[in-house]
């Protein structure tokens, strides 16, 4: 039955099965493109040659390549003849020895010599013809235009190039960085051994520990070792600021638990918003001891790792500051203190926990403070200078398993010497 509604009868439509003019005058014209026409005009090169590479046969795409006539080619020249020197001395060493012996080689990178002397980069497979007898008859090879890879080869080295010279550029403004982070020198204090390390973690970032030891009124001197959450520019931002302010905040009022209540208030301040930042620190206070001839050293800690005391009788003991708080995180942080006389062999150890939170396969995991502690009792006693030297040789052992800057500061109130 046939219907009114567009729909017509038996289903003969614009979009039915059988093909419209449009399309009948499509299949004719592939039709009318013959295989020699396709070979001619293919959006590649083609060329086959005898086995002693004499060329026989070449499409008009590569001849227009090359800026050859066929005439200038056929029979004439061989394929290596197309070839720059470097490609002729591959070809006949790599090249021909693989194909004879696979009967097969693709992709293979080479420089065609056009008829002006100009070089075309390209990509070329090959492939032995063989007869029913399984007798080598020919060579049938497909040569594609790599200028565009080559092109784009060249950009992707330059950028990467650029890439190096731009890294190797931050690596030193990182380490200029770095270094003005650090004091240049720290004070001479009568009757101290002091030593310190800065380990650096990447080169590629600005870590966030400091240290420093200067003089404050005559006969006291300050010091302090801290960590800044973070890397790069605004870590080193606030390391810069806690440094300075701990030392003009030590020079205001020297008690170690006022110097870090004044930067907790800076840095909370400072640091409220969307973007917090905080840092561990431990603050000391040195006083010469007369009676005893060492020295008296007060310390304050917002949360820092604990000092150890390498005494010098061979004991090594932690100094705990306990509930002491982040400094930067509240407006008014809990700042914990401790006070121990540094007797004559007597060594102040100070480290960030780069050093404890170090990957060490001999502890399988973290270092840890346990381990650091037998490390030291191991040493003890020691000078400032040898411990230090002893923790660097340890950071070095652990390789690439230190993914945190560390830093150390060791005093050490030497010996008198023994008279004869």
């Amino acid at each position: 039955m046939c219907t009114t509604d567009g729909g017509g009868c038996g289903g003969g439509s614009a979009s039915g099965d059988r093909p419209g003019d449009d399309d009948q005058a499509v299949f004719s014209a592939l039709l009318e493109d013959s295989a020699e026409d396709l070979y001619e005009h293919a959006p590649c090169g083609y060329l086959s040659t005898l086995l002693d590479g004499t060329i026989a046969k070449i499409n008009t795409t590569l001849l227009n390549w090359l800026g050859y006539a066929r005439g200038d080619l056929v029979g004439r020249r061989t394929f290596s003849d197309l070839l720059t020197v470097g490609g002729r001395l591959y070809h006949e060493t790599h090249f021909a020895p693989l194909l004879r012996m696979q009967g097969e080689i693709s992709g293979i990178a080479l420089e065609l010599k056009a008829a002006d002397g100009s070089r075309l980069p390209v990509l070329v497979t090959s492939t032995v013809r063989t007869g029913s007898d399984g007798e080598s008859l020919l060579i049938r090879t497909t040569v594609f235009d790599a200028r565009d890879r080559r092109a784009y080869e060249t950009e992707l080295l330059r950028a990467r190039q650029e890439s190096e010279r731009e890294r190797e550029r931050l690596k030193r403004l990182n380490a200029t960085l770095q270094k003005t982070l650090l004091p240049p020198a720290l004070a001479n204090v009568p009757g101290l051994d002091v030593a310190a390390y800065y380990h650096v973690a990447s080169v590629d970032e600005v870590g966030g520990d400091f240290y420093d030891l200067f003089p404050l009124a005559a006969g006291t001197w300050g010091f302090f070792l801290g960590d800044v959450c973070g890397k790069g520019a605004a870590a080193a931002a606030v390391t810069s600021l806690a440094r300075y302010t701990l030392r003009a905040a030590a020079v205001y009022d020297p008690d170690p638990a006022a110097v870090l209540g004044n930067l907790n208030t800076v840095l909370n301040h400072e640091y409220n918003g969307h973007d917090p930042r905080f840092c561990t620190v431990v603050f000391g206070l040195l006083t010469p001891d007369g009676d005893e001839g060492g020295f008296r050293v007060t310390l304050a800690s917002g949360g820092h790792p604990p000092a150890l005391l390498l005494s010098a009788d061979g004991s090594v003991s932690s100094l705990h500051t306990p509930g002491g708080q982040l400094i930067g995180v509240l407006p008014d942080a809990h700042i914990a203190t401790v006070s121990v006389l540094l007797a004559p062999g007597d060594t102040l150890l100070l480290h960030t926990d780069g050093l404890t939170e170090a990957h060490s396969a001999a502890a399988g995991g973290r270092y840890g403070d346990e381990a650091l502690l037998e490390f030291a009792e191991g040493l003890s006693p020691a000078t400032a200078e040898g411990l230090v030297g002893a923790i660097r040789d340890l950071l070095d052992s652990f390789g690439t398993g230190v993914d945190d800057d560390t830093a150390v500061l060791a005093l050490t109130v030497p010996r008198p010497p023994v008279k004869g």
